[in-house]
C-alpha cells in the first residue's frame, strides 16, 4: 500500500502540490486525472524518490520514501516499473540494451544468456518479440512505448506507473496501449498508477480515478461516480474531456 500524506511542493514561487492525501492500495488500477500543469506528473515522481516534497510524505510498505538512504531507495524502486512519457529510451542502445538497463547496473551475478532470456520474455509480454537488436530510430512511437513498458517490467515490480502512456499516439495504437495495460494487470496481478488527460483511457484501464484540483486531491471514486456526480468542478471536467 502507498500512503501520501499532506504533500507539499513548490518550484520557486508555484506552488505545484499544495497538501495531497492519497491511498493506493495493492492491485488497484488508478488513474490520476486533472488538467495540464495540476501536478500529476510531480506526484508520479514523489511517490518513487525522484522529487522530496517540501512538506508532507509518501510512506510505501510502512517506509517512509523521502526518509530512506541511498540504498534502502534503490531496493523500494526495484518494486516499481515506470514509463516515461515519451518512452524515454536511449537513442545509442538496441532494444535489448534498453529493457536490460536496470538489471545490468543493479545485478552483478546474472549471466549474459539469463540476462537475454529475461529480456526476450519481457519483449515478447509487450508482443514485441524479436526486436532486441532495433535501435529507437527504427521504431514507432506504439512500439517504443512498449519497449519502455518492457523496460519497466524487467524486475518484476509489484507497482507500475506510467506517466501519461498514450500522448503522441494515434486512437488505434493508444488502444493497443490500453489494452496491454490491463492485460499486464490481470496477467501479473500488479498495481497500476496511470498519469493521463486521455479520458477515454481512463475509461478503458481505471478501476479507480483519483482527481487533482488546484493542487489537491479533489475526488476519488471509479469512473462511474465520476460520471454520477453532481458536483460543479467535476461536472465542468466531463464537459471539457468529454468523458
Amino acid at each position: 500500500m502507498i500512503e501520501i500524506i499532506d504533500l507539499h511542493k513548490s518550484f520557486g514561487s508555484n506552488k505545484v502540490l499544495r497538501g495531497v492525501n492519497l491511498i493506493i492500495k495493492e492491485g488497484e488500477s488508478l488513474a490520476i486525472i486533472g488538467r495540464s500543469g495540476c501536478g500529476k506528473s510531480v506526484l508520479l515522481k514523489h511517490i518513487v524518490g525522484l522529487l522530496s516534497p517540501d512538506e508532507g510524505y509518501v510512506k510505501f510498505e510502512g517506509k517512509v520514501i523521502n526518509d530512506l538512504e541511498r540504498k534502502e531507495l534503490y531496493e523500494v524502486r526495484r518494486k516499481f516499473g515506470f514509463l516515461f512519457q515519451g518512452a524515454a529510451l536511449f537513442d545509442s542502445m538496441t532494444v535489448e540494451e534498453n529493457v536490460s538497463l536496470a538489471l545490468v547496473e543493479n545485478e552483478n551475478k546474472i549471466s549474459t544468456d539469463e540476462l537475454k532470456k529475461i529480456v526476450a520474455e519481457k519483449l515478447e509480454l509487450v508482443g514485441l518479440p524479436g526486436t532486441q537488436n532495433l535501435k529507437p530510430s527504427e521504431l514507432s512511437g506504439g512500439m517504443k512505448k512498449r519497449v519502455g513498458l518492457a523496460r519497466a517490467l524487467v524486475t518484476n515490480p509489484k507497482y507500475i506507473l506510467y506517466d501519461e502512456p498514450t500522448t503522441g499516439l494515434d486512437p488505434i495504437m493508444s488502444d493497443s496501449i490500453d489494452d496491454l495495460i490491463k492485460d499486464l494487470n490481470e496477467k501479473l496481478n500488479v498495481t497500476s498508477i496511470i498519469v493521463t488527460h486521455d479520458m477515454f483511457s481512463v475509461k478503458n484501464t481505471a478501476d479507480k480515478i483519483a482527481m487533482m484540483h488546484e493542487g489537491k486531491i479533489y475526488f476519488t471514486g471509479t469512473p462511474q461516480e465520476v460520471l454520477e456526480s453532481k458536483d460543479p468542478v467535476i461536472q465542468k471536467f466531463i464537459l471539457r474531456t468529454g468523458f
